[in-house]
């Protein structure tokens, strides 16, 4: 199982010369992927932008969007936006799309989320299209466009990453919820009647070190999550605080068949970053 790590571009206090600086420190492993995430209604940087300047500052790790709201961008922008990265990475990019769990989003950007999932499901399509022929895209370094997984819980994000994807990325949360979602992402894969199997990622939080570094993650997963009604204080008390609870989490998602498991940071300072890679080895 390979291990990514999260950029800091949703957490308090992230900038960019922090992301510069952690993507670039990043380079030297152990980490196969740079990941980010998604809001709009949300005072975050934006992802595939966010990657672009990650791109600039390394050559070996993969660029992971997990996840991009599909629904709520132009699938033509889109399309251009994901190839100029793909292209500027030298063919490193992985785009993870879904309709997001937020109305907040659609309502910021004037998007009705009613139709989000079939919207998104045409999107998927349009965008294969789109970088095939070259209409409104730079050439991406795969001619079909950089490698797609969809994200959700719900069995229509199962079908429609069977159908349109090349895998699925779990949401996060423990190595049980993650091992429920990959069975159906498999057995959407065998309906399909899809060759090989799924690409299956992963995705936890963590903030290791001292007493602030594990109340401030907390804080900063309570506030993001508020939306849940109550469930935030769960997702709170899943954040790895500690190197065991890093390297049992990591085993176990390793035991369920986790492709690539992404560990987000909750906090915005480097040492996280180095904290990680210490545990890693």
């Amino acid at each position: 199982m390979r291990v990514g790590i999260g950029l800091p571009t949703s957490t308090p206090g992230a900038g960019g010369r922090l992301l510069l600086d952690w993507a670039a420190r990043a380079e030297s492993g152990p980490f196969s992927s740079l990941a980010v995430i998604d809001r709009l209604a949300h005072p975050c940087l934006e992802p595939l932008v966010s990657l672009a300047a990650a791109a600039a500052v390394t050559r070996r790790p993969r660029l992971a969007a997990t996840i991009v709201i599909g629904p709520i961008r132009n699938t033509a922008m889109l399309a251009k936006q994901a190839a100029s990265v793909d292209a500027l990475s030298g063919g490193r990019l992985i785009l993870g799309l879904g309709i997001g769990a937020r109305h907040d989003d659609y309502e910021v950007a004037g998007v009705d989320a009613r139709s989000r999932g079939a919207d998104l499901s045409r999107q998927l399509v349009e965008l294969r299209r789109l970088w095939e022929e070259g209409t409104a895209a730079p050439s991406p370094v795969p001619p079909d466009g950089p490698p797609l997984l969809v994200g959700g819980g719900g069995a229509s994000a199962f079908a429609r990453a069977a159908r349109y994807a090349d895998g699925y990325v779990h949401g996060g949360g423990p190595p049980r919820a993650f091992a429920a979602a990959a069975g159906r992402a498999r057995a959407a894969w065998l309906d399909a009647e899809r060759p090989g199997r799924p690409q299956l990622w992963g995705q936890g939080y963590f903030a290791l070190g001292d007493t602030e570094a594990r109340e401030r993650g907390a804080a900063y997963l309570r506030d993001y999550y508020s939306f849940t009604g109550g469930f935030e204080e769960r997702i709170a008390a899943g954040n790895l605080t500690t190197p065991s609870a890093v390297k049992d989490f990591l085993r176990a998602y390793e035991e369920e068949g986790c492709d690539e498991l992404v560990l987000l940071p909750t906090v915005s300072r480097l040492d996280q970053l180095d904290r990680l890679a210490d545990v890693l080895g």
